[in-house]
């Protein structure tokens, strides 16, 4: 199996293999740009899609413009939320960047606490490590 790899990447004699080193190269970097970009992106568009089919009353959001409430009813495309004693608006469900728990965090980054450990907190853990 590995053979015919090499042999796409050997150097030609008479210099006529430029253009499959070229296709190679570009099919690795679209791979790359794939798992280390497109990838990650459509898993966290899919988690946040979840997160808005299962919004229902009473659960508390915060909307991509930073207006912070509870929903009080739903819609199939649009929410009411209640942000004040006597305040109402009606939000498009798209809009809605994040739902919170009862602490105030939001649940998609408490999921992910619970699931992976981000950077930030492997690095931390490795300082205390080293010391």
């Amino acid at each position: 199996m590995t053979l015919p790899v090499f042999a796409l990447l050997a150097v030609p004699r008479e210099g006529g293999g430029g253009s499959t080193i070229f296709m190679v190269q570009m099919v690795l970097i679209f791979a790359i740009f794939y798992f280390l970009m497109i990838r990650p992106q459509a898993k966290e568009r899919q988690k946040h899609d979840e997160i808005l089919k299962g919004l229902k009353k009473g659960d508390e959001i915060v909307t991509n413009g930073g207006i912070i409430g509870k929903v009080v009813h739903v819609d199939e495309n649009r929410l009411t939320v209640k942000t004040g004693e006597n305040t109402r608006i009606t939000v498009d469900r798209g809009r809605v960047a994040s739902v919170m728990d009862v602490k105030g965090k939001a649940k998609e980054e408490e999921e992910s606490a619970l699931g992976e450990e981000s950077p930030a907190s492997r690095s931390s853990r490795a300082r205390r490590w080293k010391k």
